[in-house]
């Protein structure tokens, strides 16, 4: 039996911190036809039994769900990273989405080849940041490795120019998080967090830590650490003020769906529980350059 442990209902763009509250024992995501559905993976690349069976909860949530794409959150690889191992822990682990067309789009984290920008497999077209959109959604995609001012040139100048409803960016050393291991960047959250606020960005997705964790909103965006599909810190979280639900008890991924001005999104552990979801309502923002 499915159990939910959460839902959050969440106006992005207020100050107001929500409450989590307790659920009803089914799904919140709707899989309507013509919305935006996708997936986001962190800390994956393991090659081990655990990634294994993640890569197969992941196509069997997708017979209910059919998403379309699949956001990587960094350390897609671990350990030794040839043309062989790309089989092992990525095409082998996932062959049964890659096979049924689903696009897998990368960003780098602290254990990845700086090289790995050049396969194919991951959609990042030899660049270490990078952009797309889907529908009314566009996604920002970072390299937090090394946030040069070249790159917060770019993602500054990318950000204005969006005039997508929905502005996604992921990444992967967290700005927000609780984990013990690592926690916050508090140096690149000063670096970056001036302009996703500035810009509007909606929602934040962020990896490193091998958890899974769900921030109340801070500054009227929405961050998420989904660092658990391969690699797992059992026990990590230390919850803070700031913590609105977890989850550190086993590998986990998240299902996200987009229909207008609504996202619905599901934490999925390896063995098919939702441990936490919800849905966040978009607000029309104003961002300072007046815009």
């Amino acid at each position: 039996m499915r159990r939910l442990a959460f839902v959050f209902v969440a106006w992005v763009g207020v100050a107001t911190v929500p409450m989590a509250v307790p659920a009803a024992p089914q799904t919140v995501l709707p899989a309507r036809p013509d919305s935006l559905k996708f997936a986001a993976i962190g800390d994956s690349g393991t090659g081990d039994r655990a990634q294994y069976d993640v890569g197969q909860r992941m196509a069997t949530e997708r017979m209910r769900f059919p998403f379309e794409l699949v956001i990587m959150l960094g350390d897609n690889m671990y350990g030794r990273q040839q043309p062989e191992d790309f089989v092992t822990k990525f095409e082998r682990p996932y062959a049964a989405l890659l096979s049924a067309g689903v696009a897998f789009y990368a960003s780098l984290g602290n254990h990845d080849n700086p090289r790995n920008v050049q396969y194919e497999g991951f959609h990042m077209g030899g660049e270490r940041y990078y952009t797309f959109n889907r529908r009314n959604a566009r996604f920002f995609v970072l390299d937090s490795n090394q946030m040069d001012p070249k790159q917060l040139a770019w993602i500054d100048d990318a950000l204005k120019q969006s005039r997508d409803e929905w502005k996604i960016c992921y990444f992967h050393h967290p700005l927000y998080s609780d984990g013990r291991r690592h926690g916050a960047d508090v140096q690149l959250r000063v670096a970056l967090e001036p302009l996703l606020v500035k810009y509007g960005v909606n929602l934040v997705f962020q990896g490193h830590d091998h958890i899974y964790e769900r921030l109340t909103p801070q500054k009227g965006v929405v961050y998420f650490v989904s660092g658990s599909a391969g690699e797992l810190r059992r026990g990590d979280v230390k919850p803070s003020a700031a913590t609105a639900a977890y989850f550190d008890q086993d590998q986990s991924f998240m299902l996200v769906e987009i229909a207008g001005d609504e996202l619905f999104y599901e934490a999925v552990s390896r063995t098919g529980q939702a441990v936490d979801s919800g849905v966040i309502r978009r607000r029309a923002t104003r961002t300072t350059d007046g815009s």
